[in-house]
């Protein structure tokens, strides 16, 4: 039931967003599109900025073991491990943030030619 009510709270949301402002430009009122390529895109977009947020945690918690490791090998080889696996981490992290926009915006748009 938790699970139902988390899922379906941003959509409520939205709904209700989209029945007390209008989408106008010159008002700055950033109007996403409402379709379910826009949705899954807006989902895939806070999960990786999630897990960006965790790697980076794990970049300053693998330093800050090396950093205090005082000459312990076994710390300072762990903090340099958890260290270069969030490194990693977010390497791929960008790579699937840049993988997921030009997919979504040939999805979204395959035939469309924008005159300049």
């Amino acid at each position: 039931m938790l699970s139902v009510m988390l899922i379906s709270a941003p959509v409520l949301a939205s709904a209700q967003l989209n029945a007390n402002f209008q989408c106008d430009p010159s008002t700055g009122l950033n109007c996403q599109s409402t379709s379910i390529n826009g949705f899954i895109r807006t989902v895939i977009d806070w999960l990786l900025g999630i897990a960006f947020g965790i790697a980076v945690l794990f970049l300053i918690i693998g330093g800050f073991w090396y950093i205090t490791s005082a000459g312990n090998e076994e710390t300072a080889e762990k903090g340099k491990g958890t260290a270069i696996n969030a490194i990693i981490g977010i390497v791929i992290i960008i790579l699937s943030y840049v993988i997921i926009n030009v997919i979504s915006s040939l999805v979204a748009s395959p035939n469309s030619t924008s005159a300049p």
